[in-house]
C-alpha cells in the first residue's frame, strides 16, 4: 500500500476525539474553495509568515504531488489549517507549540529552523516523530504534534475537490435501474440472493 493510500484510509476514519467536527472541516473546506475561485490571495489568519512557510512545507512532506494528483498545498491545505486552527482555540496552542518544538529540535540537530533545512535533514526529524511505536520517549512532544498534523493535513486534502478526486470518489449518482450486486461480488462474499 502507498504512503497516499495509506494516509487516504485514515482521512476516512471518524472524527472522533478530534478538536474539529465534520461541520468545521466542511466551514473550512468550502472557505478555501471560495477564495481559490475568486483568485483571492490568502492571508494567514493563525499563522505567522514563518509558521505558514513551515506548514507548506511540512504538509507537502507528508501528500507530496504524485502521479495521481497534486500535493496538500496545491489542494488548500495550509489555508485549510489556517481556517481551522483560528475557528479552534482548543487547537491553536498544540499546532503553535508544535511548530515551534520542530524549529528547536531542528536548531538543535542542524543549527537552523525546519523551513531553512535541506530534504534530507527535514526527513531525518520528521523519521523520529513519524513512527510513533519507534519514537524515542524524548520525542512524545514532537509525536504528538506530528499526529495531529498530519490528521489535519489528510483531512484538510480529502475534503478539498483534488483529494476527493484522488480518492475516485463519484458522490450521489443517479442509478436508472438496480440490478444488485455484481455476481463477480457475491461469489467472493459467498452469497447469492435467494430464488
Amino acid at each position: 500500500m502507498k504512503r497516499r493510500e495509506l494516509i487516504g484510509l485514515l482521512a476516512a476514519a471518524p472524527l472522533a476525539g478530534l478538536d474539529w467536527t465534520p461541520v468545521d472541516v466542511q466551514r473550512a473546506a468550502q472557505a478555501v474553495a471560495t477564495l481559490r475561485r475568486r483568485g483571492q490571495a490568502f492571508q494567514a489568519q493563525f499563522f505567522t509568515a514563518h509558521e505558514y512557510q513551515t506548514v507548506r512545507i511540512l504538509v507537502d512532506l507528508i501528500i507530496p504531488r504524485d502521479e495521481r494528483s497534486g500535493s496538500a498545498t496545491e489542494a488548500g491545505v495550509p489555508e485549510f489549517m489556517d481556517f481551522i486552527a483560528h475557528d479552534q482555540s482548543g487547537l491553536q496552542t498544540p499546532l503553535r507549540g508544535g511548530l515551534a518544538w520542530l524549529d528547536t529540535e531542528c536548531r538543535e540537530r542542524f543549527g537552523k529552523d525546519f523551513a531553512d533545512l535541506d530534504d534530507a535533514q527535514r526527513r531525518s526529524v520528521l523519521d523520529d516523530i513519524a513512527w510513533p511505536a519507534k519514537a524515542r520517549p524524548a520525542m512524545s512532544q514532537g509525536v504528538a504534534f506530528f499526529n495531529r498534523f498530519r490528521d489535519l493535513t489528510a483531512t484538510g486534502f480529502w475534503s478539498s475537490k483534488m483529494g476527493v478526486d484522488d480518492l475516485g470518489y463519484i458522490g450521489n449518482t443517479a442509478v436508472a435501474e438496480w440490478k444488485g450486486c455484481p455476481d463477480e461480488q457475491l461469489k467472493k462474499l459467498g452469497v447469492s440472493y435467494g430464488d
